[in-house]
């Protein structure tokens, strides 16, 4: 029974590690294969959690919040007091904060002491740039932490910074009022006893419904790529849930949270805040680690492949996808997406982004901007008259740093002279990408 328990579980263990990955549409049934997909999600947001350092991320943005919250706040009550709602914002903060109820209301001490200077400062203006600066702060560094998650190495420019995210910012006051309106009608509803029968259950599921809502909007709107609904949807669900349990857990824990008032009497505020944070942006972050997974799950089939891919193949690869792109080219067909290329050829995504930034960024290609502007598409860096055989291996080999001690001019000249000539043997060496048989575009 030892024997068939071992056998059995070592299958499993080969079956997630290796089958799962090599599972596609046309292989098994879509029920069974959304399954597959959800359970490679979460493998996949799991192997990333140590990858991405998301606990020393969480950490960064605890302490980014806890120097931001006053004038975060402080913005937020300025632009609710223009539209004459401040109270009902305020009341929505703490009803949906609830276990940090001394945190907010030493914070709205400041929020008052804040607006006082920003409307009365020695230079006009200069207190609500300084609270607009930290602000941005902020949330360029959550949409750096975001783009990390999602692979994406540029973030917004400074005019979309300023223009995004006050834009969030007038959003929502209006949300916590929509959502203060909600709450008042269905409680009312509750009085009428045939109405109230059906809206009871309800009622207990609205603040995890929200909170989903709501994580589900971060996810799209934060980071600086196009995220899909559904894959925003799938992580906002389970840092949702994730987030309203750790709220019950924390406020029902009264006893452990009494060891913390008896050890730092009316300072254990700040080390109750500081955990509610550092847990909730962990929990926000391993979301968004899930939503990636979820859009991007395709790019990681032959993963165990694409990591121990020869020589040989990296080097077609480099070949056709430079083909393909100067041909597309020629033609004056529109330029190919990442997703275009593999999906039409059958090349594995990840296999497929990772040789398009190599090509990149040894000057064979460059990206341009499509009708979506998120989604680059490529084109040739140069002449495509100029592009050879020769002269895309030689820009691939020259790339990267030779400056190493090894004498390649006397003792081992012999080998290097070798290597310098592998490339020049074949007799197709100078033939243009252009010219390449090839019978599909």
């Amino acid at each position: 029974m030892v024997s068939r328990i071992k056998h059995r579980i070592q299958k499993i263990i080969k079956f997630l590690s290796y089958d799962i990955w090599r599972i596609d549409k046309d292989s098994t049934s879509s029920s069974k294969l959304s399954l597959y997909n959800v359970i490679k999600s979460f493998i996949l947001a799991f192997r990333n959690i140590n990858a991405s350092q998301l606990n020393t991320r969480a950490s960064s943005l605890t302490y980014s919040t806890l120097l931001s919250m006053v004038p975060l706040l402080a913005i937020l009550f300025a632009i609710a007091r223009g539209f004459g709602f401040q109270n009902i914002v305020k009341s929505e903060l703490f009803h949906y904060f609830e276990g940090q109820q001394t945190a907010l209301e030493k914070a709205m001490q400041f929020v008052d002491e804040s607006l006082k200077y920003a409307s009365g400062g020695v230079f006009v203006g200069v207190g609500i740039i300084m609270l607009l600066y930290t602000v941005i702060s902020l949330m360029s560094n959550i949409e750096e932490n975001f783009n990390n998650i999602w692979r994406v190495s540029q973030g917004r420019s400074y005019y979309r910074q300023f223009t995004d995210y006050m834009a969030l910012f007038l959003i929502a006051p209006v949300f916590l009022i929509c959502n203060s309106g909600l709450t008042i009608f269905l409680n009312s509803s509750l009085d009428i006893d045939f109405i109230g029968f059906f809206i009871s259950p309800v009622v207990k599921f609205i603040p995890f419904v929200i909170t989903i809502l709501l994580f589900t909007f971060f996810y799209v709107y934060i980071p600086n790529t196009k995220v899909k609904f559904t894959s925003a949807l799938f992580g906002g669900f389970f840092a949702g849930l994730a987030f309203q349990l750790f709220q019950i857990i924390y406020i029902s824990g009264q006893i452990w949270i009494s060891k913390y008032n008896a050890i730092y009497g009316s300072f254990a505020a700040l080390p109750l805040l500081l955990l509610w944070l550092q847990l909730s942006w962990l929990i926000c972050l391993i979301g968004a680690e899930l939503s990636f997974a979820s859009q991007n799950i395709e790019k990681y089939s032959f993963e165990r492949e694409i990591n121990n891919i020869s020589r040989r193949y990296k080097d077609f690869l480099v070949l056709l996808l430079s083909t393909l792109i100067v041909k597309r080219f020629e033609i004056g067909g529109m330029p190919y997406t990442a997703n275009e290329l593999s999906a039409t050829y059958k090349i594995p995504t990840k296999l497929t982004n990772d040789t398009l930034t190599f090509l990149h960024k040894i000057g064979i290609i460059v990206s341009t901007p499509t009708h979506d502007d998120l989604v680059p598409a490529y084109i040739p860096a140069i002449d495509i008259n100029k592009i050879t055989v020769n002269y895309l291996f030689e820009k691939a080999d020259l790339y990267g740093s030779e400056d190493f001690k090894i004498d390649v001019t006397d003792k081992f000249n012999a080998e290097w002279k070798v290597v310098s000539d592998l490339r020049t043997v074949n007799e197709n060496r100078n033939a243009l990408l252009k010219d390449l048989s090839m019978s599909v575009l």
